[in-house]
């Protein structure tokens, strides 16, 4: 039986990508892109679960939970909140210079 957790990482993952792909405001693809990471982190902490585990801790018994993937996931969300803010002030930029955030006014693309 697939887990729910799993569910909805994959409904958050996909939900970014749509709107990564359907949206040409840039605010909205960054958005887009930090729900998907949202959703990857999501995944990788689910695979780490145990049900019924406890923390690998010394003389404690019972089934444990690797920490491994809640350090890798720690680690992401620093590097995710990171390029996020690095991408919104890009974006800010780009917004100064041009006066606008749609992909096809920025680059000069006639419909």
């Amino acid at each position: 039986m697939i887990q729910y957790y799993y569910l909805g990482s994959i409904a958050l993952i996909a939900i970014g990508m749509y709107i990564v792909i359907a949206k040409r405001n840039l605010i909205k693809i960054i958005l887009g892109l930090d729900i998907m990471d949202t959703g990857v982190n999501l995944l990788f902490i689910s695979i780490g679960y145990v049900k019924n585990a406890t923390a690998p801790i010394e003389n404690v018994p019972g089934p444990y939970v690797d920490p491994i993937p809640q350090a890798l996931v720690l680690t992401a969300i620093v590097i995710g909140v990171s390029v996020m803010a690095l991408a919104l002030s890009i974006a800010i930029g780009i917004y100064k210079k041009t006066g606008t955030l749609e992909l096809d006014e920025i680059l000069g693309v006639k419909k």
